[in-house]
């Protein structure tokens, strides 16, 4: 490997690697991350460790495997650099997942999911991540296991592989997302506008906490998706026969009911609403999508 190739990806690695406080991982971190993005087409520890005269394969090897320390502070100077490179209030925070494919049933989270990168249900790992990105320059700054519920309704299952109690609970992916945001946030993530595709803005917790956070954001829907004002409440249809049915709410009667199909739709790219008090605010802030997630 170029010598001056080395030096400018340990300088680039200083910040992170003093925020690992540990003089044998500090000296292993840039060998580890070399070899992933070094030459050599296998990225297993073994050949990198044969690649480098400098490391030896018990030594690589645990640091790898022996992974007890604190990953916090390594995660509290990404954000920093991050911020440093590309935040800003013209910087956007894109929430997505991405998925890792997968033949067996051992490694953590892995189950018959939908996988982003095939664009279908197969047995995979999921993760969300959280990119900042500014121009045509991102940075990931986040990224969490999903658990599906198969797995966190087996204890047994979660005792096997080690998972820690503390990230045991089920949590769905706009959950983690959110997580995510408070997380960044509170380390001082500079950025103007969170986007999300369908998969998240489907979520009306997940569209209603963002709006509760003060953040503005953009997330798509599925072309499918009914949207009507705060007011509008449903009516359920008089049964003709037997006991009647409860549980709606009166929005004024046939009336309204009647207003809401003369009036013309709103207009707006993917989306339709059909009320004559609809606001266009809301439905304008959301990116229609096709994908359902």
């Amino acid at each position: 490997m170029n010598r001056d190739w080395q030096v400018d990806l340990e300088q680039w690695l200083e910040p992170f690697v003093s925020a690992l406080r540990h003089k044998t991982r500090a000296r292993m971190c840039p060998a580890y991350i070399a070899g992933l993005i070094g030459l050599g087409d296998r990225k297993s520890i073994q050949p990198m460790a044969a690649r480098d005269a400098g490391v030896n394969y018990d030594q690589l090897h645990h640091f790898i495997a022996s992974g007890v320390w604190d990953a916090a502070p390594l995660e509290k100077v990404l954000l920093a650099e991050a911020d440093r490179q590309v935040g800003g209030n013209d910087a956007w925070l894109i929430v997505d997942d991405t998925a890792l494919p997968k033949k067996g049933r051992h490694s953590v989270g892995v189950a018959p999911q939908y996988a982003s990168a095939l664009g279908k249900n197969a047995n995979c790992q999921t993760l969300v991540s959280l990119t900042l990105a500014s121009g045509e320059m991102p940075v990931m700054v986040g990224l969490r296991l999903f658990l599906p519920e198969s797995w966190t309704s087996d204890p047994a299952r979660l005792d096997r592989a080690g998972v820690p109690e503390d990230h045991r609970a089920y949590r769905t992916k706009p959950e983690i997302a959110l997580a995510e945001i408070d997380r960044a946030r509170a380390a001082g993530l500079r950025f103007g506008c969170v986007l999300a595709d369908a998969g998240y803005g489907l979520s009306a917790p997940f569209r209603q906490a963002l709006t509760e956070r003060g953040l503005t954001w953009a997330v798509g829907i599925p072309f499918k998706q009914k949207v009507y004002p705060a007011d509008v409440a449903m009516i359920f249809p008089v049964a003709g026969r037997g006991r009647p049915r409860h549980g709606g709410r009166s929005v004024g009667g046939v009336a309204r009911k009647a207003a809401s199909r003369r009036a013309s739709p709103l207009s707006v790219p993917g989306l339709q609403m059909a009320h004559p008090s609809a606001s266009a605010t809301w439905a304008l802030s959301i990116c229609p999508a096709r994908r359902s997630g």
